[in-house]
């Protein structure tokens, strides 16, 4: 008989963050009674104070932090109701407008890091969180597993103890590590999934960091900041449970600029101050007493009984509020677009219909600019637009709106009065900064021609998405058939640039993110997937994935449909996530080299536990959807 794909559609679809097919919590808060607008967005998020090291001669050497991962609470919801209990960040802060300093601040999402290019960053990450995890460590995963429990749980097999308790040893101590997402560092500063370390000092296999902190508990990070001016973002990245230690709160911003006029034109031309605001969406369901709510029930319980494919959240947060107001100005805006959901996609307009210019993306200005009136944004994403309120009426009410579907493409629709609402603008009669005049070509890395990476492609490859279906729904999700402790199989050489041709057979969107490099997306094309997956898994001796070697590459040709689509105008720039369809192929270009166009890093990314490449559904990428690559020399 031929193989056939099971299409996962909408079996395991959530409703108030709880899977369809599992009970659903009785106490769990109704978004609608969740007043709207009233949590108010003063302007950007506050920033970290850094100590500023200096050379005998009084030139700035580096700018040093100490930053806390800790739990409190948080008046995330419109107080009367209860605030929260979160994990984020703590440490030193200064106002990010006025510069003065809030002393000692916990918040979450964390300040943001105003970095400045040619200007290393030092952190001192230290993980303070020695309590229980708040959500359900599901130890049937490959996880961090400090206390080495996983083994023995997997091999005594179903039925799995309920959650709660839950396992003791899998629930304390918690494994953090912090991932600066998008930036160009070696990859003993990376936050690597197996670089975690707990507040009682236990340590991931791949936890050596450049120079060893003086805690047990902390790692020290460094951060060259070569790179070209862009948004990037921090967040922890612990194997196997990324997906509760994100939703916890452990999530931020990280600014890097360029203040050369002369390397970056652009900048001087955008608003500034209170007119450029970093806007992190994220969803979460609430219980009644104002805490987080994640599943406790798996889709396969006897094989994961805590792991849903993808969480859903029923009510929305932007900057850490549940639907908050920003009054702003009769002008422009710089807004500083991230989807920091675990698997929520984000199709966003305003309500009055307003076109809005997107200037850039993950890894910096696109090639020109471009007006749109809609984008989607994926987890992990980061878009730069302007909004420009300069022609709407003083008094005037804004709200920009979600449309897309979860799961996405192809799942249920947002709720018209919770999900499908973000945040509200309420226009003011003051002026603001008037429209820039922007040049018609944006970034000097890209030029004028896209794709702009013209090397010569030392390798192609062919690489697969997979979801091994169980009774009830996916039993895990692969990266070309392999799980994350197969050998390694991606060995670029440092210096050279890849072809990366990605088939995705199953039915969701995946949001695909590359550590250390940026990478520019070539095309799009629909093809036969159900044909050429089964005629892959043949090639391949018949067996169903996983596989313990990289499977045998099959060329997509034969398969490919209609003609291929260049990618669009909002995508035409350095990339280090990118939205993969199903029933498509997208091509990438990869350089493992800065996007500067100089041939090395400021760094050996040859050394270290090397890097990773996974999708930022982050309940995907907790169960498999991830693999290790490391960066080779040519000369090896």
């Amino acid at each position: 008989m031929p193989l056939v794909i099971i299409v996962m559609v909408l079996p395991f679809a959530t409703n108030g963050g709880q899977s369809l097919m599992a009970p659903v919590a009785q106490d769990l808060l109704d978004p609608l009674t969740i007043p709207k607008w009233v949590n108010q967005l003063t302007g950007p998020p506050p920033v970290w104070e850094p100590t500023v090291v200096t050379d005998e001669g009084g030139e700035v050497e580096s700018h040093d932090y100490t930053v806390e991962m800790k739990a409190f609470t948080q008046q995330i919801l419109p107080a009367p109701f209860p605030a929260t209990t979160v994990w984020g960040y703590a440490g030193y802060a200064t106002d990010s407008l006025t510069g003065e300093p809030l002393g000692y601040i916990m918040n979450s999402p964390g300040a943001s890091f105003e970095a400045t290019r040619g200007i290393p960053v030092n952190v001192k990450w230290v993980n303070a969180i020695d309590a229980e995890h708040m959500f359900a460590v599901d130890p049937t995963l490959h996880w961090a597993d400090p206390n080495m429990i996983h083994h023995e749980i997997v091999m005594e097999g179903p039925p799995f103890e309920p959650y709660p308790p839950g396992y003791p040893e899998a629930q304390y101590p918690v494994p953090l590590v912090t991932h600066l997402h998008g930036g160009e560092v070696q990859s003993t500063s990376d936050g690597g999934p197996d670089a975690w370390f707990t507040a009682n000092g236990l340590h991931g296999s791949g936890f050596y960091p450049e120079v060893e902190a003086d805690v047990a508990n902390a790692a020290l990070y460094h951060y060259p900041n070569e790179q070209p001016a862009t948004t990037l973002w921090y967040h922890d990245h612990a194997l196997g449970i990324t997906r509760i230690n994100v939703m916890s709160g452990l999530a931020g911003f990280y600014l890097l600029r360029d203040p050369n006029p002369e390397t970056d034109p652009i900048s001087p031309l955008l608003p500034t101050g209170k007119y450029d605001v970093p806007l992190v969406i994220q969803d979460r369901t609430f219980n009644a007493d104002g805490s987080f709510f994640f599943d406790t029930v798996g889709l396969n319980v006897d094989v994961h009984p805590y792991w849903m494919p993808e969480f859903f959240g029923t009510a929305i947060m932007v900057n850490g509020l549940t639907w908050p107001n920003m009054d702003v100005d009769q002008g422009v805006y710089r807004f500083r677009l991230l989807d920091g959901s675990n698997a929520r996609f984000y199709t966003l307009s305003f309500s009055n219909g307003m076109p809005f210019t997107v200037i850039a993306t993950d890894g910096g200005f696109l090639r020109t600019p471009v007006v749109v009136t809609k984008l989607t944004i994926a987890p992990g994403e980061r878009y730069e637009i302007l909004a420009d309120f300069s022609d709407v009426a003083p008094g005037t009410r804004v709200v920009m709106l979600n449309s897309a579907k979860t799961p996405f493409p192809t799942g249920m629709p947002p709720h018209g009065a919770t999900t499908g609402q973000i945040v509200q603008f309420t226009v003011t009669g003051n002026p603001g900064p008037e429209k820039p005049d922007l040049p018609l070509y944006l970034n000097p890395y890209i030029g004028t021609t896209y794709p702009s990476i013209t090397d010569t492609v030392s390798k192609t490859r062919t690489l697969v998405l997979v979801e091994v279906m169980g009774a009830n729904g996916p039993l895990e999700i692969l990266l070309n058939g392999q799980k994350w402790d197969a050998p390694v199989s991606e060995t670029p050489e440092l210096g050279t640039t890849e072809e990366w041709v990605i088939v995705n057979p199953t039915a969701d969107t995946h949001p695909i993110h590359l550590h250390l490099t940026q990478f520019q997306v070539v095309s799009r094309q629909r093809m036969d997937t159900v044909a050429y997956y089964n005629n892959w898994i043949q090639l391949n001796g018949g067996m169903m994935p996983p596989y313990m070697t990289a499977p045998t590459e099959l060329p997509v040709a034969p398969y490919l449909k209609g003609k291929a689509k260049a990618a669009p105008l909002f995508e035409q720039g350095w990339k280090d996530t990118v939205q993969m369809n199903p029933g498509e192929v997208t091509v990438i270009k990869v350089r493992f080299a800065p996007i500067d166009g100089t041939q090395e890093y400021p760094f050996d990314a040859t050394y270290g536990p090397g890097y990773v490449w996974h999708c930022h559904i982050l309940d995907h990428e907790d169960n498999e959807m991830m693999r290790p690559y490391i960066v080779t020399r040519p000369d090896e």
